[in-house]
């Protein structure tokens, strides 16, 4: 299989059958704690990197070869090895699979493409949406993202505001602590402010846990986690 993983038992999204649109490492950030490596084109052009028709012909011989496998799926998940909102076909492929499958879809995203408004419409058939957030203050964002030019935080957050006013599904934002980048109570802070302003369903504070390919990628400890958590109040979560 070129563009289907797992499936995979996923702390979030419990048996969850992944999906790639892009080819290895084409991401329009370069985070400090992927797991996955550099980024090998750094990009925020949208494009079909990789045609939907050929993912969804793929899906369909899973599912035809893995019966068991499917009846156990809770989410059929779009992330995969790049960012997955710049493939330009994303709704024709969340359609696709809805079709397919009956499953419902998840989309985990960078958010650094939501300031689109042809973007926020191809996502407004999943059911799920996880996108990030960890930094509002610019200098922040790109020590710890490093996007590609013309990426603002401020964007970013516009970008998630109007998303939550658009979308009818859940949003689950995720926000990754790295010891030294955004862990201070100033950065913390504006986060929380800007997750007010975004209203998700559901706030992930995460700190890298893995083994990462950059060096002096730390994540903070479990009292720090459970500070910030408090801070972000009842609809935060470590996960």
């Amino acid at each position: 299989m070129k563009y289907i993983y797992g499936p995979v038992k996923s702390r979030r999204l419990g048996m969850s059958l992944g999906i790639s649109l892009t080819p290895h490492k084409i991401c329009s950030l370069d985070c400090v704690y992927c797991q996955l490596g550099k980024t090998s084109v750094l990009t925020s052009r949208r494009k079909e990197y990789i045609k939907i028709v050929d993912i969804l012909e793929e899906i369909k011989l899973w599912l035809e070869n893995n019966c068991g496998d499917a009846r156990k799926l809770q989410f059929v998940t779009l992330s995969g090895a790049g960012e997955p909102s710049l493939n330009i076909g994303i709704g024709k492929l969340i359609s696709g699979i809805k079709k397919l499958t009956g499953l419902s879809v998840a989309v985990i995203t960078n958010a650094s493409l939501l300031s689109n408004e042809r973007l926020r419409k191809d996502l407004l058939a999943a059911d799920l949406i996880v996108p990030s957030l960890d930094a509002v203050s610019q200098g922040i964002f790109e020590k710890i993202d490093r996007p590609v030019k013309g990426i603002r935080a401020k964007d970013i957050v516009n970008g998630l505001i109007k998303l939550r006013k658009e979308f009818p599904g859940k949003i689950w934002l995720e926000v990754m602590i790295v010891k030294g980048i955004n862990d201070s109570l100033e950065e913390i802070r504006k986060i929380k402010a800007a997750a007010d302003k975004i209203g998700p369903d559901l706030i992930q504070i995460n700190s890298p846990v893995r083994t990462t390919t950059e060096k002096n990628v730390f994540s903070v400890s479990k009292e720090t986690l459970k500070k910030i958590k408090e801070i972000f109040g009842d609809k935060a979560k470590i996960i």
